[in-house]
């Protein structure tokens, strides 16, 4: 990772005023809570895959927590710090609860993870147990909070996604022969796919071919893309991660078929994926909050110094790690509470504050997002077009 900074006052700050300007809720004014909070060092833990099929979403987690730390630390020396530390879990429920407890074990008082949901729903029924405050930047399964008054997300739950996608299909694209693949051994896969049927049935509509596959390793998608084409399918939901869909994208084109394709969320990040033909993903759809080609200043600022940081553009799970830790911060500063204070106390004086009306303005929304007091987020969704490697919004 490369550690200088060249522009990072005018960055940071511009970052910084997005987040602190924006921060309110029921502990009243951001300056004067971070008065009481005083200096000290909160500590944030991480946890997430940096190895194994779905390292890419791990590694940019990591990175764009990471950079939200280095500009809160730098840009506000005399106050609060973070200290950071993120664990790798393979995308492993038995090693992510490993992980989590490392962490505990270590200090850690706020999680900010996992990012993949079924790691993240074992990590919650510890952390439920052992009241630590947990904001998920992409664990995107109902079962994550559900029962877990600890737990919050800063992505869209997998029914909603699947709700917007049959909505905008029904909408967009109503002449569309619809097909879907899904991984019906994955929570988040199968949890977007029963919303998107549920929903797209309830439009009239009817999905022409369903198939399924247990397994994100998957090599060989020959059987469903056949029942795809088959039966005629033109447009092809994809409500799995990015490793299956570029092996779809790639097998389809080389049997010569060529439908129209929408992800998700895990979706984002195949542009990047190494060795994979970008241009087999032209025109395709999915629903994202973020896209690193959006022209507005945070935005931009967020991505320059991501790109000056670790060479690349980020994805939306670092921008959403980036909002985390942003959200966590200005939720401790508000909660009024020193550092010192144990981590089941900062756990009940944060699902205060979310609870209580906190909002923050991020990157990962056009306007404020603010959270259920059952865990979900309140934001605005945003669908993107892959048009020349970049994503246009709709």
């Amino acid at each position: 990772m490369k550690n200088t900074f060249k522009k990072f006052a005018v960055i940071a700050m511009a970052c910084m005023m997005v987040f602190a300007l924006a921060a309110c809720g029921g502990g009243g004014d951001s300056s004067s809570d971070s008065e009481g909070a005083g200096a000290g060092t909160l500590h944030i833990g991480g946890v997430g895959p940096l190895t194994g099929p779905a390292a890419l979403y791990g590694t940019a987690v990591k990175n764009g927590a990471e950079l939200a730390v280095k500009e809160i630390n730098e840009a506000n020396p005399d106050g609060v710090q973070i200290a950071w530390d993120m664990q790798d879990d393979e995308h492993d429920a038995e090693k992510s609860v490993n992980a989590y407890n490392k962490l505990v074990d270590d200090g850690m008082q706020v999680l900010v993870g996992t990012v993949t949901s079924a790691p993240c729903t074992a990590v919650a029924a510890e952390a439920y147990a052992n009241r630590t405050f947990v904001l998920t930047p992409s664990a995107s399964a109902a079962a994550v909070v559900e029962g877990n008054d600890n737990v919050y997300q800063l992505c869209f739950q997998d029914p909603q996604q699947g709700q917007i996608a049959a909505d905008y299909i029904a909408e967009n694209y109503p002449d569309a022969v619809v097909g879907a693949i899904y991984n019906n051994a994955d929570n988040y896969s199968s949890g977007i796919y029963d919303a998107f049927k549920a929903e797209y049935e309830t439009k009239g509509k009817t999905i022409a071919a369903t198939e399924a596959f247990s397994d994100d390793a998957n090599a060989d998608f020959s059987a469903q893309l056949n029942s795809m084409k088959n039966a005629g399918v033109d447009f092809v939901f994809l409500p799995i991660y990015y490793t299956p869909a570029s092996n779809i994208m790639k097998q389809a084109s080389d049997m010569g078929y060529t439908p129209k394709y929408f992800g998700c969320d895990g979706f984002d990040g195949i542009l990047a994926l190494e060795g994979f033909d970008t241009s087999l993903a032209e025109g395709a759809l999915l629903l994202t909050p973020f896209s690193a080609d959006a022209d507005d200043e945070a935005t931009q600022a967020f991505v320059s110094a991501y790109q000056e940081a670790y060479g690349e553009k980020p994805i939306q799970f670092a921008a959403d790690a980036y909002d985390c830790v942003y959200a966590v911060y200005n939720a401790f500063l508000e909660t009024g509470l020193s550092t010192d204070a144990s981590m089941e106390e900062i756990c009940e004086a944060l699902i205060s504050q979310f609870n209580g009306g906190f909002s923050v303005k991020g990157l990962t929304a056009s306007g404020e997002m603010k959270w259920e007091s059952t865990g979900e987020v309140d934001k605005a969704p945003k669908i993107y077009l892959i048009q020349d490697g970049k994503y246009v919004e709709q």
